[in-house]
């Protein structure tokens, strides 16, 4: 019965670590969004913590540390694990609040978040296992088995924390579902003792307790409208912004994505949508009856405009995630009824499409700051200029840095290995912006003029700098974005690791 419940401790606590490993990179969303950086500061500190805790627990196990020990560690552990609902609002804030970059923001919030249940996890597996020789001599079978039960226990705590527990309970309640096996792990190895069990017992009381007051004062129980499979999804009024737009915005995991007038469907008050639509409305009659296809769905702000002017245009939209477009229906007055939703990888949809099948297709994918890589490809633009239309405009929005625009070289040198005309559009700069959204215009047709008006809605102006780009790209280079080769996060990690507001 011993060796099972050894066996169990290594288990449940290396599922319970990879747990909070998964669910840490979601519970920071919201401050510093579900990128590369953000997944590399939490699987590097976790592995920190883990590798100091192992050489703690030998450490531990040579001065013949027992039982109590082992049950003081996981008790620990699981008010440090409950500790981090208590900490997030406020250290997360704190930590935002600093205007660091993105890395190091990443970096700081999972150190002072989860470094220390890491190690105090990290603990238990060499502790058990010395103790478990004491049981059984054969010290290979002993070892190999409690290492495979290790591993095993961490594979299942990952599918657990991914299929199952983040998307149906939240990241709240699988924290505290962590703290509470973690606790119940701790009671047979306490009960042990005479002395340290009821101020231990009183401390992981204590810090539900805690756990729960901030959780009535600061709200951390609704950090997020809905936790989708893919995204923490929250829906913003903007009733304290200086306009009287009735108007609300879907901010995914720490960004806003898009913002709709709820009472004019029509209306485009992100300028690089607005942009986009005056530009196909250059290239095509207003009245001509167009083919969309948009990759990206999120606020559904341009699509539900075409929809609204009741034309006769069809619309397509690949949106990876169901609760994207739910979350758009019920709260971003969204009406689906006129176009085809399909809730799959974008690549893989339109590659389901015949030749020559749309006439515009347009690209508002980007995550976080970045850009999905697979759509930003060489291979990709092929099958994007298969899928158009002769005279078929494929629009892309990107966020990079002004003027050292690394991305926007590469996305231009990319498309123009596909497409005959390939143009990049901003709005004009201030003198202390140095982070804009472009637009990237590519057909077969040219665009030839410097800079368009809008003819709907706000009065703005885009202006044509490709000649711009081009000279910056003669001077500096840049590469050709390959299914085998397309460094996306290299080429915008300024916008992670320079301290600005983001």
């Amino acid at each position: 019965m011993l060796k099972f419940t050894y066996g169990a401790t290594v288990f449940l606590s290396s599922a319970m670590l990879m747990v909070l490993e998964i669910t840490a990179g979601r519970i920071i969303a919201p401050y510093v969004g579900n990128s590369l950086y953000s997944w590399t500061s939490v699987i590097g500190v976790v592995l920190a913590g883990l590798s100091f805790g192992n050489w703690l627990g030998g450490w531990l196990a040579d001065r013949n540390h027992g039982h109590r020990t082992l049950g003081i560690a996981l008790g620990i552990g699981a008010l440090a694990s409950l500790m981090v609902l208590a900490l997030l609002p406020a250290y997360g804030t704190l930590i935002r609040d600093q205007l660091l970059s993105l890395a190091w923001t990443s970096l700081l919030l999972v150190f002072g978040l989860f470094l220390v249940p890491a190690i105090l996890l990290g603990i238990i597996s060499p502790l058990v296992t010395t103790l478990y020789l004491k049981i059984d001599e054969s010290i290979g079978r002993a070892v190999g088995l409690l290492h495979a039960l290790g591993a095993t226990g961490s594979i299942f705590g990952t599918f657990a924390a991914g299929f199952v527990f983040i998307q149906w309970i939240g990241t709240r309640w699988t924290i505290i579902m962590v703290s509470i096996v973690l606790a119940l792990l701790a009671l047979p190895w306490l009960i042990r003792g005479q002395h340290r069990t009821p101020v231990l017992m009183s401390l992981m009381a204590a810090g539900f307790g805690v756990v729960a007051i901030t959780d009535r004062v600061n709200g951390f129980a609704a950090p997020c409208d809905i936790e989708s499979q893919y995204y923490c999804l929250r829906v913003i009024d903007n009733y304290d912004q200086p306009s009287t737009v009735n108007s609300r915005s879907l901010a995914i995991d720490h960004l806003i994505h898009g913002t709709n007038d709820l009472d004019d469907s029509e209306s485009l008050l992100a300028p690089y949508i607005h942009g986009m639509d005056t530009l196909i409305e250059s290239r095509f009659s207003r009245d001509t009856s167009l083919r969309y296809f948009f990759a990206g769905g999120g606020a559904y702000t341009y699509p539900r405009a075409l929809a609204a002017r009741r034309g006769e245009n069809e619309i397509v939209v690949s949106e990876i995630d169901p609760a994207v477009t739910k979350i758009a229906q019920s709260e971003l007055d969204l009406d689906i009824s006129e176009m085809t939703i399909h809730h799959d990888e974008s690549r893989y949809i339109l590659g389901r499409y015949g030749a020559n099948r749309f006439d515009v297709l347009v690209l508002d994918a980007f995550h976080d700051v970045g850009f999905p890589h697979h759509l930003a490809t060489r291979e990709f633009n092929n099958l994007v200029k298969n899928r158009l239309s002769e005279n078929g405009l494929f629009l892309i929005n990107a966020i990079d840095q002004f003027p050292n625009s690394i991305l926007i070289r590469t996305l231009l040198k990319t498309l123009k290995e596909s497409f005959e005309h390939v143009e990049v559009w901003i709005e004009r700069p201030s003198s202390t912006q140095n982070r804009l959204t472009f637009i990237l215009s590519a057909s077969n047709q040219p665009f030839e003029f410097a800079e368009i008006e809008s003819q709907r809605g706000i009065f703005r102006v885009w202006y044509n700098i490709t000649d711009f780009i081009e000279e910056q790209t003669a001077k500096h280079d840049a590469i050709t974005l390959t299914d085998d080769y397309a460094p996306v996060e290299r080429l915008v990690s300024v916008l992670f690791t320079s301290a600005q507001q983001l």
